[in-house]
C-alpha cells in the first residue's frame, strides 16, 4: 500500500488541505481585528454622544433620617445620625417614545445614534410612613427620581405637570447607588392626600439600545422608529410589534405578578439587584454585520476547497490527465483570496455587492487558469460554472440561517451521490497501478485484473 502511486496522491492532497487551514486562520484573525476596529468607532462615538441608555423610574423616593445612640470601646454613649431612603413605586407606570435613528459614520465605518422623546405618565398611591413618625426620626422631602445609564443623553426634559401643580426638575438623583438621571422636588403632605398622578417629557438620546425597568404595578412601553432592523432583548418579548422597511413598532406589557420587580425595593436604602432587574429593551444596531456574514462565510473555507480538489482527483482518475499539486495550491489560494476580497469590499459597498463581485472575480481566474491546466477553456469554463453554484448556495447558507442545516445536508447528500455516480464502475484497483498513472496501458493478466467495471 505504502508503494501506491495513489495513496501518495491522496496524503499529498490531504497535506495541501492541513497547509491550506493556515491563510483560512489568518484569515480569521484579520475578521476579528476589523471587527474590533468597527467596536472601538462604536465607543468613540458612544464617548462623544451618549451610551446604550437604561431607564429606571420614575419612582418616589422618601428620605428620612434615624437618631442612634450606640456605646463606644470606651463605654461611652455616642450619637449617630443615620440617613436612609424608603423607595415607592409607581402603580402605574405608561411609556411612549419615538426615537429617531442617524447613522454616524467616522471613516469607512458607522453606527447608529438615536434620539427621540418620551412621554411618562405615571400614578403613585399615598405612602405610608405611619412607621416614621418616631422622636428620633426625621423625614426629609421626597422627590420624585429618574435614573439613567447616561445623564449625557439629556436633550430636554418638561416639568413634572400633575393636577395641582408643575414642578422642574433638577439633575442628579440624590441616590448614591442611582449615580445619574435626575429627580424633582415634591411634598410629603400632598402625597399623603391624594398621591400623585403627573406626566413629563424627557427628550434622550442613546447609541446601541433602549431599555426600560418595568417598575409599575402595572408597566406599559410604546416605542415607534424610523430603524427598520429592530432586535429585541430583555426579559419581555413585546406583547405587539409590527416591522417593515419604514421603521417598526413595539408595544410591551408586564405587571408585579409577572416580574415581582417589587420585592426588589422591599428594604429601605438599598435597590437588591438593581442591574439585575428585568426590562423591556429594544437594540437599534445592525442585528447581523458584514464582519457576522464573513464570518460565517470562511467557516465553509475548508468545504469549498476540500469539493474543489475532489473535483480535480475525480477529473486525473477518469481522463488520465495530470494536475500537479502547485496547481492544486495555486487554485487553493484563488478560493482562499475570495474571502479577503468579500471582506475587503463589503466595507466598502455592503455584503451582497461584495459576495457577488468577489464570487465573479475569483471564478474568472479559475476558469482562466483551468483553461490552460484542463487543457480546454469548456472545461475551465465548467469549472467557473459549478463554482459560482457553489458561491450561490452559500450565498443562500448565510442569509437563511434556519435552514442552514436542510441546506448544508442537501448539498453533502448531492455532492456524495454525484461522487458515487460517476466512480460506480471505476476500478480502483487499476487506478492504483504504476503504469495507469503513468499513461501505460496494461496489458495480459493485468487488464484482466484493472478493467473498469460493467
Amino acid at each position: 500500500m505504502m508503494k501506491s502511486v495513489l495513496f501518495w496522491k491522496i496524503t499529498t492532497l490531504l497535506g495541501l488541505m492541513i497547509l491550506m487551514i493556515i491563510p483560512v486562520t489568518m484569515l480569521m484573525n484579520v475578521i476579528d481585528e476589523r471587527s474590533g476596529y468597527r467596536q472601538s468607532v462604536v465607543g468613540q462615538v458612544s464617548e462623544s454622544t451618549s451610551r446604550a441608555q437604561r431607564i429606571l423610574g420614575p419612582l418616589i423616593v422618601i428620605p428620612y433620617s434615624e437618631r442612634e445612640e450606640k456605646t463606644d470601646d470606651k463605654g461611652q454613649k455616642v450619637v449617630q445620625i443615620v440617613r436612609h431612603h424608603r423607595y415607592l413605586l409607581p402603580e402605574t407606570l405608561q411609556v411612549s417614545g419615538k426615537p429617531n435613528v442617524e447613522v454616524r459614520k467616522l471613516g469607512i465605518y458607522q453606527t447608529q445614534v438615536y434620539q427621540g422623546p418620551l412621554q411618562f405618565k405615571v400614578k403613585f398611591g399615598q405612602p405610608d410612613v405611619t412607621d416614621l413618625q418616631r422622636s428620633n426620626v426625621v423625614i426629609g422631602q421626597p422627590f420624585l427620581l429618574v435614573s439613567l445609564s447616561d445623564s449625557r443623553g439629556i436633550k430636554s426634559i418638561s416639568p413634572l405637570s400633575s393636577a395641582e401643580s408643575q414642578t422642574v426638575f433638577e439633575p442628579g438623583t440624590q441616590v448614591n447607588v442611582l449615580p445619574q438621571g435626575i429627580h424633582a422636588p415634591l411634598t410629603l403632605p400632598a402625597l399623603q392626600k391624594a398621591g400623585l398622578d403627573a406626566e413629563f417629557t424627557l427628550t434622550l438620546a442613546g447609541t446601541s439600545s433602549l431599555s426600560l425597568v418595568p417598575l409599575g404595578r402595572s408597566s406599559e412601553l410604546t416605542l415607534q422608529s424610523n430603524w427598520p432592523h429592530p432586535n429585541f432583548l430583555g426579559n419581555f418579548l413585546p406583547d405587539e410589534r409590527k416591522v417593515t422597511e419604514k421603521g417598526f413598532s413595539a408595544r410591551w406589557r408586564s405587571t408585579w405578578f409577572a416580574n415581582n420587580i417589587n420585592s426588589a425595593f422591599h428594604y429601605d436604602d438599598e435597590i437588591l439587584g438593581e442591574d439585575k432587574l428585568p426590562t423591556f429593551s429594544t437594540s437599534l444596531i445592525e442585528p447581523v454585520d458584514h464582519y457576522q456574514l464573513t464570518e460565517r462565510a470562511v467557516k465553509y473555507a475548508v468545504l469549498f476547497i476540500g469539493l474543489t480538489f475532489m473535483a480535480f482527483f475525480l477529473f486525473e482518475t477518469l481522463t488520465g490527465l495530470r494536475v500537479h499539486p502547485i496547481q492544486y495550491l495555486l487554485v487553493g489560494a484563488a478560493l482562499v483570496l475570495f474571502y479577503l476580497i468579500l471582506l475587503a469590499f463589503s466595507e466598502h459597498f455592503g455584503f451582497a455587492i461584495a459576495y457577488l463581485l468577489a464570487s465573479i472575480a475569483c471564478s474568472g481566474l479559475i476558469a482562466f487558469y483551468l483553461s490552460a491546466v484542463l487543457r480546454g477553456r469548456l472545461r475551465g469554463a465548467l469549472f467557473a460554472a459549478s463554482l459560482l453554484m457553489l458561491y450561490g448556495v452559500l450565498y443562500l447558507l448565510l442569509q437563511s440561517e434556519d435552514n442552514a442545516l436542510v441546506l448544508g445536508a442537501g448539498l453533502l447528500f448531492a455532492i456524495l451521490a454525484g461522487i458515487m455516480l460517476l466512480t460506480r464502475k471505476l476500478d480502483w484497483y487499476q487506478v492504483a497501478d504504476p503504469a495507469h498513472l503513468n499513461g501505460e496501458t496494461p496489458t495480459g493478466a493485468e487488464e484482466s485484473r484493472f478493467r473498469l467495471w460493467k
